[in-house]
């Protein structure tokens, strides 16, 4: 199984522009409403520390493969070897570059608007590391180190989401 995770600040903002432009979804929230219920866990899929120890306990599995949603963005070629690697595919070198060429989020973010229509501009919208700088206030940013340091502090799934490097 392959399980890619995003630091949670930026987890955090993704799934407050997501929220805001799926009209699926109720009335939009302001930013403070989404940050309150994602820090309390109070979203669809729960709190994103409970899912992250989840993982953190199948992380030495064999059959489950973590990886980061930064690490892809700064080693895409590397982390598409690791993958088919990890599922025993054997691919050229060719291969390997037209997949991570094909699977940047501006070329996916491009060619789903032919399969995704309008939900396009709400699965893809900027595909940054580091957009939490421009939604968390100070103390949001102050507690959210807090949390993660007494859930997260330590492990080694701590170690791949490079939160130090990421969310300070």
């Amino acid at each position: 199984m392959l399980v890619v995770f995003r630091n949670p600040k930026d987890t955090a903002v993704s799934f407050y522009h997501f929220s805001n432009k799926n009209p699926g979804l109720p009335t939009p929230e302001s930013w403070d409403a989404i940050y309150s219920e994602f820090m309390s866990g109070d979203v669809v899929w729960g709190s994103y520390f409970d899912h992250a120890l989840a993982w953190e306990k199948r992380i030495d599995d064999p059959n489950v493969m973590i990886v980061t949603y930064e690490y892809l963005k700064e080693n895409l070629s590397e982390g598409v070897r690791q993958v088919s690697k990890f599922f025993n595919f054997t691919l050229s070198e060719e291969q390997i570059l037209t997949i991570a060429r094909e699977s940047t989020f501006n070329a996916m973010k491009e060619s789903s608007k032919g399969s995704h229509g309008q939900m396009s501009d709400v699965f893809f919208r900027k595909g940054e590391v580091g957009d939490w700088k421009n939604h968390f206030s100070e103390a949001q940013s102050k507690e959210m180190d807090d949390e993660f340091e007494k859930r997260l502090a330590g492990t080694k799934l701590a170690a791949k989401l490079k939160y130090n490097l990421y969310c300070k």
